[in-house]
């Protein structure tokens, strides 16, 4: 196979990895939505009554924390909530497991599990939150919230397709390859060569804020740059493998000059994230030894 053809085939696999990668996630998030959607359309007429007065509502029975829907969503919620947080822990840290899959479909499981099983706790619960509960509940909340979060800082930095992150070298690596690419393969002129590097050296403020405004500047750039005559010279495969390129390279830009930044963020995110797992942690065991005692044992 000569190498022209090698590199088609390579990048063909990573594009199709990459498109797998999206469907499952999304597949995942759909399904999460649609659980909760059912849940919520199910027993809204319950959840909607008043406390006082749910005791008369025919799903009572069913649907009450101690009945036998709202009972197995707490108990299946918290198992999912185990099983997303130890299996991942277990991948990540323990070398027995180092080979077995890829670290960030696990993490993808992680969060998968975590949040059907907060939607699950979340009807369990009624919403009707109080006593040492509550505490319990709104950890379990900041740690969905955080976890959003963390997983924003996750995707911002540069990782291979295996999910290792990349170093400053490797990084510098690859936006010199792309450099490289778009002179010599698709040969765009010096002008529009000039205008990407350009806006890649302005310089960059290291605060959330400033980052989500250059989304917005990105976007507008890469408009501008759609009606440059020298990409509208081009084929159309041509201009989307060079528009492509392009934005990876301005992308790119944006992650080298953020790095530090995102590790220290990264940190401290975890500061927040896991004390407020194992405060979820204790509450629930708690909790589930309060349940047992006074005999409330579900379908076994």
């Amino acid at each position: 196979m000569t190498p022209f053809f090698r590199n088609i085939e390579i990048e063909c696999n990573l594009i199709s990895r990459r498109m797998k990668g999206k469907i499952k996630i999304g597949m995942m998030a759909f399904f999460v939505f649609a659980i909760f959607l059912f849940l919520l359309l199910f027993g809204y007429s319950y959840y909607t009554t008043s406390l006082d007065q749910r005791f008369f509502h025919e799903n009572y029975n069913l649907l009450k924390s101690s009945g036998l829907i709202g009972h197995g969503l707490g108990i299946i919620g918290s198992l999912f909530i185990l099983i997303g947080l130890f299996s991942y822990m277990a991948r990540k840290r323990l070398k027995i497991f180092s080979r077995l899959g890829l670290l960030k479909n696990w993490l993808h499981f992680h969060i998968f599990l975590c949040s059907l099983g907060s939607v699950m706790i979340l009807f369990h619960t009624t919403f009707k939150f109080d006593g040492i509960i509550a505490f319990g509940f709104w950890s379990l909340a900041v740690v969905v919230l955080s976890g959003i979060v963390g997983r924003f800082i996750y995707v911002q930095i540069p990782r291979s397709i295996e999910g290792n992150e990349l170093s400053l070298q490797e990084l510098h690596q690859i936006q010199d390859n792309i450099g490289a690419e778009l002179r010599e393969k698709y040969t765009i002129d010096e002008e529009l060569f000039n205008k990407v590097r350009d806006y890649n050296l302005l310089p960059e403020d290291n605060n959330l804020f400033h980052w989500f405004r250059g989304f917005i500047e990105d976007f507008s750039f890469l408009k501008k740059l759609k009606k440059e005559s020298s990409l509208q010279q081009l084929s159309k495969r041509e201009y989307k493998k060079t528009y492509r390129l392009i934005r990876q390279d301005i992308v790119l830009n944006h992650k080298i000059k953020r790095l530090s930044t995102l590790h220290n963020l990264f940190r401290n995110w975890h500061v927040i994230h896991l004390p407020f797992a194992l405060i979820m942690l204790v509450i629930m065991v708690i909790h589930v030894v309060v349940v047992v005692l006074f005999g409330y044992k579900w379908i076994f």
